[in-house]
């Protein structure tokens, strides 16, 4: 099995090699040293992070990230859903949420302010 160092991992993943070390500081991607200290990953770490990164992208902490550490080595999409991998998904869904209401309410009273502050005029043109 090959072996690839930080920079070509962080390469092939369009991520960076600061993104891969928190990964392995949160326990979803290890690493050994080769002779010369450089980090050395498994040709197979390039499947887990992109799934890695896949689960962030749709909304998924590093955290929330750690349920499905049984299914990052294959095809995270295919793989049928667990109970717990479901659920987790669910609540940071929830939490995505409440948090798009929250910014929708603080943009739609800055948007009244404006109008008010206006006099009803279109909206100022941001710079």
């Amino acid at each position: 099995m090959g072996r690839v160092r930080i920079g070509e991992l962080a390469r092939a993943t369009g991520t960076t090699a600061r993104a891969l070390r928190h990964y392995e500081q949160a326990g979803l991607l290890s690493s050994r040293r080769a002779a010369n200290g450089y980090r050395v990953y498994d040709e197979r770490a390039v499947v887990r992070v992109r799934n890695i990164r896949c689960l962030l992208v749709a909304g998924l902490t590093l955290d929330d990230v750690r349920v499905f550490l049984p299914c990052l080595d294959g095809d995270v999409a295919a793989a049928p859903p667990s109970d717990k991998g479901l659920r987790v998904a669910s609540e940071r869904l929830a939490v995505l949420n409440e948090r798009i209401a929250a910014q929708t309410e603080a943009r739609d009273r800055l948007e009244a302010a404006l109008r008010q502050a206006t006099g009803g005029r279109s909206r100022p043109v941001a710079s």
